[in-house]
């Protein structure tokens, strides 16, 4: 028989808990610090309350310790890590947080203690709402269920629950009998498998990976974060780190990736990261690149794994340099786009970020010619969804094209040669137009249109104000200061008959209008309110603001159909305008 790995370990709740508490089971680096929704862990209460098994965990002995692995939690520990979690992080975080009632770190980089709420008379668990904290059934937060005597727990809410109605004596004992089988949880059984200490830190990200893939839990990038953990540690930190930084304001007049437009995670810089080095987007194939495995033939070489390692150290270098990512986000501006609101795939800033640092740190393109090809692509990718289905068979496609360029002109001529094939003249007159004719809040032709007005110096309508100030205002108080006007409003078409949302909410029949005239117009007739605005401006203004605003003449006395119709062609030509101007051919 085949010697193994890992043996098996009975554990209960409460000794798990507590030997994190102590510091004895501790987070290798190889998993991420992030945890559940609260609705998962609910459901995990839940289960564990009706007696259902919600698996293993696997653990790694270290054989000693002082590692450098984290501790689970804020508080200090009597011991560093010697078992370590391999798989099951997430539950076990999340078990943790509620019974010692410790905050954990989310998504976006904040700490916050989960919640979770309990009716014992149903033996329901609930994420609290604003509903469930006014309802005296509830426990609202069961986190002090274990950390109080039980029967003080229960005292306490007998007397809440008797404020509000009364409570028989049978209820009673049902209560008492639900509350003190959920503090009993800190018994429940857990199975762990205990990675031996003879396990080296390769062979315990490879276990780490094979058992996710089985189940599809993880994608590629988690498995790729999992080898820089064992062997390029620091990279991933920093990963991570910029994209905190990135999120929260730095101290003033330092340097710092915080922005308002790309708020990226280690998954999209990782993306940025391995194209810029290898020229790939299918990230099963940089995994075995990092791995050191010869893609043809299957072999693994250690000298190949760590020049694969140099490679991405150098791209990372570039990546997370504050000059380049700052230089990129006014590019991103310069396309027209200002905020992340008005920008549909995150794919597409990517990418644009991949063509942006290949551009300048390994084709020497001027600083100018790059700067408006980078804008021009990204408008291009950005309006017709280059990146939105399929998006890492597109990248591969795109980048395989660069990996044989040799020159700044070839590489401007790539890109070039792309948006002339994607946005020909059929795009413009037949393919926008009926990507016009839709209701989705986030259409790439929508936020295309906001992008060319901004580019075309559009004013907001009705208004004195440019639309590129309004999209990306100073301070933001309790209103938009711009919003989205129905130009035919909704009870004034609702009276005529027409009450689809989707035929409503059409793209073409929206305008950006500052939020005060948004208010005032409610559901005025468009042959009312159009006559009392238009007196604001002289004729030349408004004949500018019609054209800018894609609105036909006589607009406001046309019939609901013939005006989506005789718009969307309008709209369509305001956004080529706007590209044409990016692009330095606008007449």
């Amino acid at each position: 028989m085949t010697d193994t790995l890992f043996k098996e370990v009975h554990y209960s709740l409460g000794g798990l808990i507590g030997d994190i508490g102590l510091g004895r089971i501790g987070l290798p680096d190889i998993q991420r610090p992030f945890v559940w929704a609260n609705s998962k862990v609910r459901d995990l209460f839940d289960s564990m309350y009706r007696g259902y098994p919600v698996g293993y965990f696997l653990f790694w002995q270290t054989g000693a310790e002082g590692t450098d692995a984290k501790v689970i939690g804020e508080t200090n520990k009597q011991k560093a890590p010697s078992l370590l979690i391999v798989d099951g992080q997430q539950r076990l975080t999340s078990l943790y947080a509620v019974i010692r009632r410790e905050a954990v770190l989310r998504e976006n980089f904040e700490r916050e203690y989960i919640r979770i709420a309990f009716r014992p008379q149903s033996g329901t668990f609930v994420v609290p709402d604003a509903t469930t904290e006014r309802d005296p059934e509830y426990i609202l937060d069961i986190s002090g269920v274990f950390n109080r005597p039980t029967h003080k727990t229960i005292g306490e809410y007998l007397r809440r629950l008797a404020a509000a109605r009364e409570v028989s004596d049978a209820e009673e004992e049902k209560i008492a009998d639900a509350i003190g089988r959920l503090a009993g949880l800190t018994n429940f059984p857990f199975i762990a498998l205990e990675l031996s200490q003879q396990c080296t830190e390769e062979q315990v990200a490879d276990v780490f990976v094979r058992i996710n893939s089985e189940g599809k839990k993880l994608n590629q990038s988690d498995f790729i974060l999992t080898l820089m953990s064992v062997f390029w540690d620091d990279g991933r930190t920093e990963l991570e780190a910029f994209c905190r930084a990135a999120r929260q304001p730095g101290p003033t007049g330092q340097p710092s990736p915080f922005n308002q437009i790309f708020q990226p995670d280690p998954d999209h810089l990782l993306r940025v990261d391995v194209g810029v080095a290898f020229r790939r987007a299918r990230l099963e194939h940089v995994y075995s690149l990092l791995r050191g495995k010869d893609l043809a033939t299957g072999e693994v070489n250690l000298g190949q794994r760590d020049n694969q390692f140099g490679k991405l150290r150098d791209a990372q270098a570039r990546v997370l340099n504050v000059t380049y990512w700052a230089d990129f986000l006014n590019i991103v501006r310069a396309a027209g786009f200002r905020s992340t609101k008005t920008i549909s795939s995150v794919n597409a800033l990517v990418f644009a970020y991949q063509l942006y640092l290949l551009g300048r740190t390994e084709y020497g393109v001027d600083g100018f010619q790059l700067k408006n090809a980078i804008a021009r692509w990204l408008f291009m990718s950005l309006l017709t969804g280059r990146f939105t289905s399929s998006p890492e068979s597109r990248m591969e496609q795109d980048l395989a094209e660069l990996r044989e360029l040799k020159s700044a002109d070839q590489f401007l001529m790539r890109l070039a040669a792309v948006e002339i094939g994607t946005l020909t003249d059929d795009y413009w007159t037949k393919t926008l137009p009926i990507d016009l004719a839709t209701s989705a809040s986030r259409s790439p032709a929508l936020f295309g249109f906001y992008a060319a007005q901004t580019l075309l110096g559009a004013r907001a309508l009705f208004s004195k104000s440019p639309v590129a100030d309004l999209l990306d205002p100073p301070a933001q108080g309790q209103k938009k200061a711009l919003e989205r006007h129905h130009l035919f409003p909704k009870q004034y078409l609702k009276k005529r008959g027409i009450d689809s949302v989707r035929d409503i909410n059409q793209i073409a029949n929206y305008a950006l209008v500052e939020w005060d005239d948004n208010i005032a117009i409610s559901d005025v007739p468009p042959a009312n309110y159009w006559l009392q605005y238009a007196a604001r401006f002289s004729t030349t203004e408004l004949e500018q603001m019609l054209e800018w605003h894609a609105l036909p003449d006589g607009w406001w006395n046309m019939g609901y159909d013939e005006f989506l119709i005789a718009r969307r062609p309008l709209i369509a030509n305001v956004i080529r305008a706007g590209y044409e101007k990016l692009s330095g051919s606008a007449v």
